[in-house]
């Protein structure tokens, strides 16, 4: 399984594949040809999985191996930090692609979308299946840019364990921040990797420092580098006290050797690296109890004795507990330092059975899994990537989605390896897989083999929640659990070429919506237009080119517009109406109710019920009453953007026999209008939390540009040469802005 490789051949391989047959048994053989590989061709990767000289592997063991062998994780980091380029030599290094791929030159494997290679940056995350030395490894290389930040929330959490890829000459910078409490809330555990030591500017301890003091996190340096910048040519094993040193004359660097550290070569570096070890030893000894009882008996009188393997089991034990980091440095462009990081991989973050998903228990062994992230693709349809919790997955099988209450066939399972991908029998716990068939599964859709194995799942967490004293709603929440999709902050109409082009925009944004949950199409009311609600500029640019490009539709974009909201400031009460006769039936409501505001952020109105009419509802009149409450909410009486932080209670209800829900919910709509007219009202917008990175001598003028902008400086730090403004700033103030600004996240205030 250590040679297990992903394959796209042309005919001629294909028909040089009868040697296998020489090393195979007739049962793996027919096995082999029972097996459907599905190929693309386009790209030169290496040979058949599993079948690399003499190394054969069984049919099982290459498809689903061992699940202490599967580490599922991700690459996260600030936008430009190289988590693309830290992928293509993840792949290059583990023998699945024949050539390096370069995000300048537009052939990297995981940005291969022609937005992405244009651009250079990275838009969705894409999945790649490789193996490391005996260990299966499904990575998903996410975006750094805050337009995509769903796309990292949605991969976290289906991930066992994080890459955090920081640039060394800056630290932590502000998306690393987001990604980082998008780990912290799916806890998943993380290893850091300083990469462009190479760079000019680059400083271990600067980046290593900004670790601990703006992610409060407690960093063990697992590695140090030899030389910073242009000087930097290698790492020193702290573990096992050797370097590691890379030959310069190597184009790929795969060459590079282990070399003792030696008091009569490496003095200064020995003393340096010992001390690094002692440290690191110490450091581990105070979070993990049993590595302490270790060290205090049996070495505590010469730490050096210590083997590695017994540091590294406990740092693994650390990492999993989330106490502390560990931190490696590298070069992913220069090729240094990415096979260690591999090894680290393998050796320090947890396996599917290693973390603890408390919602298993209630599954009992059945299938259980987690669709996190739908494609288009125009000759299979939709293709759901599955994450397998518990039980066992097959093509042709019917499955149950929990939240849309619907069972469906799964046609074919998939192998996923950026845009190609293989054909696979079966699907085990702990993997992750493309499934095609799926119509109607989305984003966060819990999946299980059938109804009445839900219904028990349901059971048994309603159960467990009453013994430890839980609301069932709790219970509910986890076996239902989803992600959370951000609020859009800009908006913009789209419009066909023609009318007749209509129905063919609304398909493309309707399957545009289902790969991307942050994207809102509505209709206006008013004017009849579709609106486009997104992200950011560059997230309404990229599905704008996408309709074009893959539905073929030129489409033209009204002006972009930043999504204001609407507040009110003080309570207001109001009566209304409404009485109309239609047909032979008389429509009689009189409602009344009080708006006020709430403290707490809330997105959508709080609706409560005063007690006088709390128990004389009907379920029926409740509904009615609410959806008029949203309804009223969705424009509000200064600019007509939806309105916040409302809390909405009704007083008085009176309902003439025979009246219809829907003439409820008009009066309840219009009287909650008429109140939020008479309130003292608030336009709030979207404000950007930015960190700008200047030279000296351009500070006064950045500083001045951003009070004209009614921009709010916090803080200026000082970054080696550099000084670093924190505020925050209107959003519609830096729509066309100059300097370099970096977003940090988007909050509504």
């Amino acid at each position: 399984m250590s040679n297990l490789r992903i394959f796209a051949v042309n005919q001629k391989k294909i028909s040089s594949l009868h040697y296998f047959n020489n090393m195979c048994s007739s049962k793996i053989r027919a096995s082999l040809k029972r097996l459907k590989l599905h190929v693309l061709l386009g790209r030169n990767y290496s040979s058949l999985p599993g079948l690399i000289g003499n190394d054969i592997k069984s049919l099982h063991s290459i498809i689903n191996p061992p699940i202490a062998k599967i580490r599922n994780i991700g690459i996260m980091a600030h936008i430009d930090a190289g988590k693309t380029t830290t992928t293509e030599r993840i792949l290059y290094y583990s023998g699945y692609t024949r050539s390096l791929g370069d995000v300048d030159d537009g052939d990297t494997v995981t940005d291969f979308m022609a937005q992405e290679r244009e651009r250079g940056i990275t838009i969705q995350s894409a999945a790649v299946t490789f193996d490391w030395k005996g260990y299966r490894i499904n990575l998903i290389d996410t975006p750094g840019h805050v337009d995509f930040t769903l796309e990292v929330e949605r991969c976290l959490r289906v991930l066992d364990g994080a890459v955090a890829v920081f640039d060394a000459s800056a630290g932590v910078e502000a998306q690393t921040l987001t990604v980082w409490r998008q780990a912290d809330k799916h806890k998943v555990p993380r290893i850091c990797f300083l990469n462009k030591m190479d760079k000019i500017g680059a400083s271990f301890n600067y980046a290593v420092e900004s670790i601990r003091e703006k992610l409060k996190a407690k960093p063990l340096l697992l590695q140090l580098p030899i030389g910073e910048g242009k000087a930097f040519k290698g790492v020193v094993d702290v573990v096992r006290t050797e370097k590691l040193l890379w030959n310069p004359n190597s184009d790929d660097g795969k060459d590079f050797e282990r070399k003792p550290l030696l008091e009569m070569s490496d003095p200064k570096l020995l003393k340096e690296t010992t001390e690094a070890r002692n440290a690191l030893i110490e450091q581990v000894a105070d979070l993990d109890d049993e590595f302490a009882d270790l060290v205090l008996g049996e070495f505590s009188e010469n730490f050096d004795l210590l083997p590695a393997e017994k540091l590294q089991t406990a740092i693994h034990r650390v990492t999993l507990a989330q106490t502390a980091v560990p931190v490696l440095c590298g070069s992913a462009l220069k090729n240094k330092g990415v096979q260690p990081l591999l090894d680290a991989i393998t050796m320090y973050l947890p396996s599917p059975e290693e973390r603890n998903y408390e919602f298993l228990q209630w599954y009992k062994g059945d299938l259980c899994a987690l669709a996190f992230k739908v494609l288009h693709d125009k000759q299979r349809g939709p293709l759901v990537f599955m994450r397998i919790y518990s039980g066992m997955l097959k093509p042709q099988t019917a499955i149950h989605n929990i939240n849309g209450n619907c069972t469906e066939r799964v046609s074919r399972l998939l192998l996923p390896f950026a845009d190609q991908h293989i054909e696979i029998p079966l699907l085990t716990a702990g993997n992750i897989a493309l499934t095609v068939g799926l119509k109607h599964t989305a984003t966060g859709d819990t999946i299980v083999s059938s109804r009445s194995s839900a219904l028990a799942a349901s059971r048994r967490a309603k159960r467990e929640g009453e013994k430890k004293q839980k609301e069932n709603n709790e219970a509910e929440r986890l076996l239902l659990a989803g992600v959370e999709i951000p609020e859009p902050v800009f908006f913009c109409t789209i419009e066909p070429p023609s009318m007749a082009k209509q129905p063919d925009l609304d398909h493309a944004l309707k399957c545009l919506q289902r790969e991307d949950p942050s994207l809102k199409v509505k209709l206006d009311p008013d004017s009849g237009q579709t609106v486009l609600c997104g992200m950011g500029e560059l997230h309404i640019e990229i599905i704008h080119d996408r309709i074009k490009r893959e539905y073929g539709l030129e489409t033209y974009l009204g002006p972009l517009q930043v999504a204001y909201r609407e507040a009110i400031l003080n309570s207001i009460r109001a009566t209304d109406t409404l009485d109309r006769t239609l047909g032979d039936k008389r429509h009689l409501v009189t409602v009344e109710l009080e708006a006020k505001p709430v403290e707490t952020s809330s997105l959508l109105p709080v609706i409560e019920y005063a007690a006088s009419v709390a128990g004389d509802l009907s379920q029926a009149s409740r509904e009615a009453f609410e959806n008029g409450v949203h309804s009223a909410c969705l424009q509000g009486p200064l600019l007509g953007s939806p309105v916040q932080d409302v809390a909405v209670t009704l007083h008085s209800l009176v309902i003439h026999p025979g009246t219809s829900t829907t003439m409820i919910s008009a009066c309840v709509s219009r009287c909650l209008q008429k109140a939020l007219k008479k309130a003292d009202k608030q336009i709030l917008e979207p404000l950007m939390n930015l960190e700008v990175t200047v030279s000296r001598e351009y500070l006064s003028p950045v500083l001045a540009d951003l009070a004209q902008r009614r921009g709010n400086i916090q803080e200026i730090q000082s970054r080696q040469d550099n000084k670093v403004v924190i505020g925050y700033v209107p959003l519609a103030e830096i729509m066309v802005i100059i300097v370099c600004v970096v977003a940090l996240f988007l909050n509504f205030s």
